[in-house]
């Protein structure tokens, strides 16, 4: 389910900013101008909420990140002389 709505808030985000490249590229107007602007502004928030909503699933335990740095996170600190 964590994953389906990642992949849908992704989508979102390329939608988005393909929006804002086709109102950029367009013949400028004021009303181009203003719909980039939206484009733009949609994507950040849309990334921002991604973002906050991978940190909560994460932070809380709900997602159990893989791959590569997933196993420095999981790894017990060593014993060294000093903190023995």
């Amino acid at each position: 389910m964590i994953k389906i709505i990642v992949i849908i808030a992704f989508i979102l985000i390329i939608i988005s900013l393909g929006s804002a490249l086709f109102h950029l590229i367009k013949p400028k107007s004021e009303e181009e101008s203003e719909k980039t602007v939206k484009a733009l502004t949609f994507r950040i928030v849309l990334s921002l909420v991604l973002f906050i909503f991978v940190f909560i699933m994460v932070a809380t335990g709900l997602y159990k990140p893989q791959g590569i740095g997933a196993g420095m996170l999981m790894q017990k600190p060593v014993a060294t002389e000093n903190n023995k």
